[in-house]
């Protein structure tokens, strides 16, 4: 236990001394994105405003939000935008949550119905501060779509809840094609790079998922210190829990307060990785700079 917390205090001094550094590694080549634009990309754009909705396309800065909202798909993400934890990768807002809009369910539905989404992907910030941690919001929100548009599949990126499995279990009730929940990162670096959610906690997450007969996913960033043996440990460990969709994309510094870039993994590693995880027995395996968790989402149901 003393070598691993020696180890902990090390990775925050080096995190802490690039962090103050104004040296930041340049993106190469191959991690250029497009700005968005195209008309698909402004129906969405104008729904989500119109709707006082949330995506973490937006809220997260994902870098595939004009290639994403161009084919007329989208994120929703659900409980406002506000998180209550901070972890040092994410560019989502932090702070004190306002109540659940108790009309966000029906206009989620609405908005999915208006894109015509034939699969949609809901996300949620961390709401530590309500007793089901938004289990109910979650559970409402897949019965008003189930409801409005009974043939769209439906993809549900959960936070941890705390641990709580009775909560998990309300989403799961409601029987989502796909119920994913991230890593984010390689065991060593969880306590680092997540501010409250624990490794082994996320593993029995994604077991109570698959144990319900649910397709479990998972995904991690890569190019935060952490190494080939440690991508694929992390790969057995969610095969052990029966997870069968994996995703492994860049991790991206959204500002410069929050976790720098330890290295810009080449795309010939990321197809390493894929191939590995597939021999595994991944059903599907998304790994390229680019990738996040619900990209090509639809490809995965």
């Amino acid at each position: 236990m003393h070598s691993y917390t020696c180890s902990l205090s090390g990775i925050s001094s080096q995190l802490h001394s690039t962090m103050n550094n104004k040296e930041f590694l340049r993106k190469p080549d191959w991690l250029k994105i497009k700005l968005p634009k195209g008309e698909s990309y402004l129906k969405v754009k104008g729904i989500v405003e119109e709707q006082g909705l949330h995506t973490i396309c937006g809220s997260g800065k994902c870098p595939n939000l004009g290639e994403c909202w161009a084919a007329g798909t989208a994120t929703f993400m659900i409980l406002g935008d506000i998180c209550t934890r901070s972890c040092k990768f994410c560019a989502t807002k932090t702070g004190k949550p306002l109540p659940p809009d108790a009309l966000e369910s029906y206009k989620i539905a609405h908005s999915v119905k208006l894109l015509k989404l034939k699969h949609v992907v809901l996300t949620s910030v961390d709401r530590d501060d309500l007793p089901d941690g938004g289990a109910a919001v979650w559970a409402e929100s897949i019965r008003q779509i189930r409801e409005t548009c009974p043939g769209t599949t439906i993809e549900t990126l959960v936070p941890d809840f705390g641990g709580n499995r009775g909560d998990l279990q309300t989403v799961i009730a409601e029987r989502p094609e796909i119920i994913s929940h991230n890593l984010e990162t390689v065991r060593r670096l969880t306590p680092v790079v997540r501010s409250a959610a624990q490794y082994d906690r996320s593993l029995q997450m994604l077991k109570q998922v698959a144990e319900s007969g649910l397709t479990a996913k998972s995904g991690i960033m890569a190019g935060l210190g952490e190494t080939e043996e440690e991508v694929l440990v992390t790969m057995d460990d969610l095969r052990a829990v029966n997870c069968s969709i994996f995703t492994i994309g860049q991790y991206l510094q959204p500002t410069r307060l929050h976790m720098p870039v330890i290295e810009y993994i080449r795309p010939e590693l990321f197809e390493k990785y894929r191939e590995a995880g597939l021999k595994k027995g991944f059903t599907h395996l998304e790994s390229k700079p680019l990738v996040r968790s619900s990209y090509h989402a639809e490809k995965h149901v």
